[in-house]
């Protein structure tokens, strides 16, 4: 039996996209969730079902955001998530009859039988959406869910009224999805200033995410931030940039599918990474049983990390230390096929090992919790402070954020105003509703990022004008007394951004 090292270590998963549905197709936009859906949810499903049968718990600290499971239960999605797999499932079916090309052949007829597994799996367990099976497994105790705010913006930036219903309706639209509401979240980029842990006390948010540079580097314990209560869990990046970094990871190995590189007959990618600097052309043909074996050796390499950490961690702080290691759910799938074996792999392999596997309400209960700290302004975007999401690059973005919000809290405060009767409830506003659900699309922090991360920056742009268009459009024409024109033009807009459907405007804090 192995030694047992001190301590506690933690997997943290953050779930996220933005809203894709009805929104273009390709290359950005519906085929952006099913490509992340085919590749990285499904298969991880898959993996914690297979260890909650096996009667595993505390596994892994699971972040959905609303915005990405309100995809994957929408039946529009879930019918367009079907089609994609069949079509997948063509694709390599046409490969295995290409001729002069062997290699692409046994690789299609490989991913033929996975495409109709997925496809057998998805109409079987997935028929009613992503909602009864994260629900199961929140109640076999295997994942503890994080939440968050609803369309993930960027917080700091918020206004404290707005930030404050984003963040009730987000963790009341997990509570209506899973039968639990979320004691913790995973704060939408790690972002965090001064006096936010104020507004997570008053949602009854005990704990959330910050990157390990917020902490001053100091991550080996959860901290207790000013006098709030609420613990600050800080990402140890020496254990989470072994697996992915800006720069390295196991996912660049050249024994694993090149994410890049496509068969352009059948869209599939039948190459392995080969070389850093190898060109796409002459990349080698992807080997299962090459790759199978580089899973093994990461595998053994990061219990190595994580087992080493723990015991340095807890000698140098003098009691048993907390490790969290913290990834984009996405990077396990998507951008690394051979992720989810990994996954599975590692996380029986840590127990196997010594190490203590638990989540992070299990590290609060346990004690594994320092003296306060008072955090700075921070994220986990580059330099670690705000610049990917205020800075000279998206400055237009700001402004043009700081506009919209103020439109539409001041349409919003009217329109429920004029339809208060007094002594009686107010009457669910719809128009209201869908103003603030277009403004919360407007300011999700993924178009400021894929912005300056020039990453499908046109379409960014392109979506945060559409949703501040939108909201100034239904304004407008309330402010101008149109109420019946406003109630058309909510309807219209909310066939496409419908997602929400409890969202609810009396809730917004009144001024």
């Amino acid at each position: 039996m192995p030694v047992r090292v001190p301590g506690l270590f933690t997997l943290v998963l953050h779930t996220h996209l933005p809203w894709l549905a009805h929104h273009g197709r390709w290359p950005v936009g519906e085929e952006w969730l099913y490509q992340s859906w085919a590749a990285s949810y499904l298969p991880l499903l898959r993996v914690l079902r297979t260890l909650a049968a096996e009667g595993r718990q505390s596994v892994v600290s699971l972040g959905l955001t609303p915005v990405v499971t309100a995809q994957l239960d929408d039946p529009y999605c879930l019918d367009g998530m079907q089609h994609w797999l069949a079509n997948w499932q063509l694709r390599a079916l046409e490969a295995t009859t290409l001729r002069n090309q062997e290699a692409l052949r046994d690789f299609g007829s490989r991913e033929h039988a996975e495409a109709g597994r997925a496809l057998e799996e998805f109409d079987t367990l997935w028929r009613h959406g992503a909602g009864p099976l994260v629900r199961q497994l929140i109640d076999a105790g295997t994942v503890e869910l994080l939440g968050g705010p609803l369309a993930h913006p960027f917080q700091p930036l918020l206004p404290p009224r707005l930030r404050e219903f984003a963040l009730g309706e987000g963790l009341a639209d997990a509570r209506q999805r899973f039968a639990h509401t979320p004691t913790g979240i995973w704060a939408p980029e790690c972002a965090y200033a001064p006096g936010m842990e104020q507004g997570y006390a008053a949602a009854g948010v005990g704990h959330f995410m910050v990157d390990g540079p917020s902490l001053h580097g100091d991550t080996a314990l959860g901290r207790p931030v000013g006098d709030s209560g609420v613990v600050a869990f800080g990402r140890d990046l020496k254990v989470s940039y072994r697996v992915w970094s800006p720069k390295s990871g196991y996912p660049g190995h050249p024994a694993y599918r090149d994410f890049h590189t496509y068969d352009h007959t059948t869209g599939l990618k039948p190459a392995r990474v080969t070389g850093r600097n190898v060109p796409s052309e002459e990349k080698a043909p992807y080997d299962p049983q090459r790759a199978d074996a580089a899973v093994d050796r990461h595998v053994a390499d990061f219990v190595d990390v994580v087992r080493r950490r723990l015991i340095s961690e807890s000698e140098r702080i003098g009691r048993p230390a907390h490790v969290v290691a913290a990834f984009d759910t996405e990077l396990f799938g998507h951008w690394w096929y051979e992720g989810p074996v990994w996954l599975e792999r590692v996380l029986r392999a840590l127990p196997a090992a010594g190490v203590q596997l638990g989540t992070l309400r299990d590290a609060t209960a346990a004690g594994f919790v320092g003296t306060p700290v008072q955090l700075p302004p921070s994220s986990w975007g580059s330099g670690k402070d705000w610049q990917v999401w205020n800075g000279e690059q998206v400055s237009d973005l700001v402004q043009l954020n700081v506009e919209v919000v103020d439109t539409a809290l001041a349409a919003v405060d009217k329109a429920l105003e004029q339809s208060a009767t007094p002594g009686a409830p107010s009457p669910r506003d719809f128009v209201a509703d869908q103003i603030l659900r277009e403004t919360l699309l407007t300011v999700s922090s993924d178009w400021p990022f894929m912005v300056s991360k020039d990453s499908a920056a046109d379409y960014a742009r392109y979506r945060a004008h559409l949703h501040a268009h939108a909201t100034r459009e239904i304004a407008g024409a309330l402010a101008s007394g149109r109420r019946d024109a406003a109630q058309r033009l909510a309807q219209g807009w909310n066939r496409a951004d419908g997602l929400f459907g409890a969202l609810d405007a009396r809730r917004l804090p009144r001024p």
